[in-house]
């Protein structure tokens, strides 16, 4: 400490934006000076581990007894998990999802609160209330808060599920409090328009839409308000595969049947002519590390979600504990990385469904509450 204290501000600050963010919560408490400098807005600016490091978010929802929900969250710089308080789902856990920044309620009311936070805001009323949708979120301006595009979904009225109704898509203006109505999903996607069938990723000012068995792709102008032509983006070789934006590019993720076997490959797409070029493929062994047998269909509970540079894997089965890895995308030599995800520790429940989301954390939301106050969410570290 008497070594630490004689170093200039400048310089502690330096040190401490190397340090992952459980360890700079931590640190925050040692002092007033290490607070002050740790929750300013410049340290916020200069640390970006949180933003070039994406978490990945595991929600457990059991059925029958809320007792029974868990939630974690995994930090791939410390390669720790975090148990956090479970939120109160909804009676309808399929309206329940989580988007990069947020974890959201889409009936019978549209709710969204920010990640690792207790407070929650609920807007006007989406004119179509649906569950399953896709929702993505990007800024609206420099100033003004987080929009909302909610597309596809099933449609709820009270307790009863319209499956064949094509719901508009809705965008949410937070000045004005209000849903904007435009063209709903193109008529190819109708026997699949929830989120059980489909993945989306917004990249460039555009919100795609693929079909995860389907393999259509389409994508939604955020300016014009119009849909892209319906094309199908099938590498040769698929069973069924996913649509992630990763920092400067679209990568396609998903199972593919070759000569040797079946293997998990990450494709690179050309937005503009959505023509595909082969990257990486999971080593064999992490990902058969992802199942307990050798079940013909095991790779069915496979799912794929990322963010910058990160992509997770992982079986939303409760095999082995619901295991996972992580490919990463180098920013400068374009290589993949793969590696093995800590098991979750014990004891973790066998869940109904599972809600998984990759989102980037801000340590400045993180220790200022809306009053300026406190860690609004205790993170702690779980050992196996």
């Amino acid at each position: 400490m008497t070594a630490m204290s004689n170093l200039s501000s400048d310089v502690t600050e330096l040190i401490f934006s190397y340090l992952p963010i459980p360890t700079l919560i931590r640190a925050s408490t040692v002092c007033k000076l290490w607070h002050s400098i740790i929750s300013s807005s410049t340290f916020s600016q200069l640390s970006t581990q949180s933003q070039k490091y994406p978490w990945f978010f595991l929600y457990g929802i059991h059925n029958t007894s809320s007792n029974f929900n868990q939630s974690f969250a995994f930090d791939p710089v410390s390669n720790l998990w975090f148990r956090l308080p479970s939120p109160t789902f909804p009676s309808q856990s399929s309206s329940f999802l989580g988007v990069d920044g947020f974890f959201l309620i889409t009936a019978p009311f549209f709710t969204f609160s920010p990640i690792l936070k207790r407070h929650s805001h609920s807007t006007s009323p989406l004119r179509f209330s649906r569950i399953n949708p896709l929702v993505g979120v990007f800024d609206s301006g420099s100033s003004s808060p987080p929009s909302f595009i909610v597309v596809g979904g099933v449609r709820f009225i009270g307790n009863l599920v319209d499956i064949e109704d094509r719901l508009a898509v809705e965008i949410y203006n937070p000045n004005s409090d209000s849903w904007l109505l435009c063209p709903p999903l193109p008529a190819d996607f109708r026997s699949g328009n929830s989120s059980q069938s489909l993945s989306s990723a917004l990249f460039k000012r555009r919100f795609y839409v693929f079909g995860i068995y389907s393999c259509f792709i389409s994508s939604f102008d955020l300016h014009t308000h119009l849909w892209s032509e319906v094309q199908t983006l099938r590498p040769p070789g698929v069973v069924f595969s996913f649509l992630i934006s990763c920092m400067d590019r679209l990568v396609l993720a998903g199972i593919c049947n070759g000569p040797l076997g079946s293997s998990f490959n990450l494709w690179k797409i050309e937005e503009a002519t959505m023509e595909f070029s082969e990257i990486a493929i999971m080593p064999h062994d992490l990902l058969y590390g992802l199942f307990d047998g050798d079940e013909e269909d095991k790779f069915a509970s496979l799912k794929c979600v990322g963010l910058g540079n990160l992509i997770y894997v992982f079986n939303e089965e409760y095999h082995k504990k619901y295991p996972a890895c992580i490919c990463e995308i180098s920013s400068e030599d374009g290589k993949c990385r793969w590696r093995k995800v800590p098991q979750l520790p014990s004891p973790v429940n066998k869940f109904h469904k599972v809600v998984s989301f990759s989102s980037t954390v801000s340590l400045h939301s993180i220790l200022q509450s809306e009053g300026g106050g406190d860690v609004v969410v205790p993170l702690q570290p779980m050992f196996d």
